[in-house]
């Protein structure tokens, strides 16, 4: 007994304090939510990719059937500005540090990956994310949760992820995290006035893998407002 009380408290510590795992390799995505027109083709391809249930059906939430969706908000002036949500993908991921059976898992490659062989239901993921992601498997007696892993297989097979590939706007731009945050920093400075001076998941909760431009603040979009300290 106090060998498994031994071998279990050393894995919640470990897991509670993750290395992070940030390199000039990792990938991320860049939003660009002047360029969303609200096509549903990036929540469809999703749907498709990870073959979830009715893929022709647009979702309109997080849920075990639909790992990202597009969001209509309304903004002060009356105007819709559409909104792709899904997992972040953060740098120091609440999550992974909330779980203690190691079912979520931080690549180096940018990806937060899950094992659901490994999930125990414990939900603690759930309130562990800032950004309200995981997705509990209510009607599935295995009690698993779901969350966009940024198609992690793909990304192994040297493809970009199934939404970038079906976006076409050019509202979403996959590449090395390091440059895409050049080149939304550029974008800013080149054009002021179609853009809010901040990129958004540069440093909140201490980073994320999905950045966004945007022309109006973020608060008003309904994006959490977090400073640059990790969640673990």
């Amino acid at each position: 007994a106090m060998a498994t009380a031994t071998i279990a408290a050393t894995q919640v510590a470990q897991a509670r304090d993750p290395e992070p795992l940030e390199t000039d390799e990792a990938v991320g995505v860049l939003i660009d939510l002047t360029r969303c027109s609200g096509c549903n083709s990036c929540a469809l391809a999703c749907k498709v990719a990870n073959r979830m249930p009715a893929p022709e059906t647009v979702p309109v939430k997080l849920d075990c059937d639909a790992l990202s969706y597009v969001q209509e908000c309304q903004v002060a002036d009356g105007e819709t500005v559409f909104v792709k949500r899904q997992c972040m993908q953060c740098l120091h991921p609440g999550c992974v540090s909330a779980c203690t059976v190691g079912a979520l898992r931080k690549t180096p490659e940018g990806p937060v990956v899950y094992d659901a062989d490994k999930c125990i239901g414990c939900r603690y993921c759930q309130y562990a994310c800032p950004f309200g992601v995981p997705t509990y498997e209510w009607n599935n007696p295995l009690g698993l949760i779901a969350k966009c892993q940024m198609c992690v297989k793909r990304l192994g097979a040297g493809e970009m992820p199934a939404c970038v590939g079906a976006c076409p706007n050019g509202a979403l731009r996959f590449g090395k995290r390091h440059e895409l945050l050049a080149q939304a920093h550029g974008e800013i400075a080149t054009n002021p006035g179609n853009y809010i001076d901040h990129v958004y998941g540069e440093h909140e909760a201490g980073g994320t893998s999905m950045l966004y431009l945007s022309a109006v603040p973020f608060v008003e979009l309904g994006f959490p407002t977090l400073g640059g300290q990790t969640v673990p």
